[in-house]
């Protein structure tokens, strides 16, 4: 691999030996709860199908991406990666992945956004043939100041619904030039990482950072899409009051007939004992609302970017603020009134300082998914145009064929008479 500038975690770290033999216990624990990598790996040592492939990566370095990171090399490709979030890496972790002899980790924790684009620039240098994104960076910084090498990439995969919106919007503008599939949009992400592993992890990590319950809590949920149903769900289920805050009206009504409080966030606020953002847009919490939250609240967001709580108008009305916890910072305002943010606004499931990201089990999943997506473009990455992409259904199925076979799940299969009629216009009354 090609020496950069930026230099890869192992040079960064004071005790490389220990942080590489913790990061590969971390990376072996989750493994033994990924069947479905651990089936892919079998096939994708076998057949080498990423063989003469560069992956360049931004992703939440830690135990579970790792996996797939190793899988990616193992079937043939050489790999550089860095963090897609400066609090998400865990460097134990990253080390772990730079012993491998087809991979270059440059993700460190706790980088300033100045580092943070340093190590992109690091892996884009190692020139790229596939991308894979969450949250879309890498992507935007290829086209900005890399077009030269957009003729030799032939795509990429986007993990996270913030990255596929702007991934959308710059496809809308005519500005993504390499096909990128919408690992996020898929059944297989939507159905079980989103909801389940969004909902799981989000209150798990607020509840061991505060150590508080959440058991009759006015928890207020910005956003009812596939996050926001998570959060919402797993809240009720442990016995919070929940309040939704929408946008759109169609989302707003199924809140509702969900049996949850639908309400302005601006009258949320005055309700609510710990509010999570989910939206994946700016300023869903700001002056207005902060002036009307009672002492005490806890404010986190499980969204990708740290925008959703805006912390310059927070920061504005704040006269004090100062550590609270280790990973929850108190802002003091002129009434005495504390507003407590966690792991500074940024996506608190991973973010924070015990933050351990999504349960493994669901992560397999979704990495799964990213894994024959990856395959598919070095197969036949050409056949595809310059654009967003849906995940090829068969891909999403194979995913869900080995997970269930893992389990010992049988389920049925259509019939030839079954098919033929659910593919015909001519059968009627």
């Amino acid at each position: 691999m090609s020496e950069t500038a930026y230099p890869p975690v192992s040079k960064h770290l004071s005790d490389v030996e220990t942080a590489r033999e913790e990061g590969r216990r971390k990376m072996d624990w989750a493994l033994q709860h990924m069947p479905i990598l651990n089936a892919l790996r079998d096939d994708f040592v076998d057949e080498q199908p990423l063989a003469g492939e560069t992956i360049a990566m931004a992703m939440h370095v830690e135990a579970k991406t790792a996996n797939l990171v190793e899988l990616l090399a193992e079937g043939g490709a050489e790999v550089a990666i860095t963090g897609c979030n400066p609090l998400s890496t865990h460097d134990d972790v990253s080390a772990a992945l730079d012993t491998h002899e087809s991979i270059t980790s440059y993700a460190v924790r706790g980088v300033d956004d100045e580092e943070y684009y340093d190590a992109m620039h690091a892996c884009i240098a190692h020139e790229p043939t596939i991308t894979v994104d969450d949250g879309m960076d890498m992507v935007k910084l290829v086209h900005e100041e890399y077009p030269d090498l957009i003729d030799s990439i032939v795509g990429g995969a986007e993990e996270t619904t913030t990255g596929v919106d702007r991934l959308r919007a710059m496809d809308a503008d005519g500005e993504l030039h390499y096909p990128v599939f919408a690992v996020n949009d898929t059944p297989m992400k939507q159905l079980f990482d989103n909801v389940h592993g969004t909902g799981e992890s989000s209150l798990a990590t607020i509840a061991m950072t505060t150590n508080l319950s959440w058991a009759g809590k006015n928890v207020v949920v910005g956003g009812f899409g596939q996050c926001g149903k998570g959060v919402a769900k797993k809240a009720s289920g442990q016995n919070a009051n929940v309040i939704v805050c929408e946008v759109d009206p169609r989302k707003a009504l199924e809140a509702h007939m969900e049996g949850y409080e639908v309400l302005p966030m601006v009258e949320a606020a005055k309700k609510g004992d710990v509010f999570i953002t989910t939206t994946g847009n700016r300023d869903v919490i700001t002056r207005e609302h902060f002036e009307e939250m009672n002492d005490g609240v806890l404010l986190a967001n499980a969204g990708h970017f740290d925008v959703e709580v805006n912390l310059d108008h927070l920061d504005d009305l704040a006269v004090d603020r100062y550590e609270v916890r280790d990973g929850v910072e108190g802002f003091e305002m002129e009434d005495g009134r504390v507003l407590n943010v966690i792991a500074e606004g940024r996506l608190v499931n991973l973010a924070a300082p015990i933050a351990l990201g999504h349960p493994v089990e669901v992560m397999d999943q979704s990495f799964g998914v990213q894994a024959v997506v990856v395959r598919e473009l070095a197969a036949n990455g050409e056949s595809y145009d310059a654009g967003v992409h849906d995940v090829p259904d068969e891909l999403d199925r194979e995913v869900a064929d080995i997970k269930l076979a893992a389990e010992g799940v049988e389920y049925d299969d259509l019939t030839d008479e079954q098919r033929e009629y659910m593919g015909s216009w001519e059968h009627g009354t």
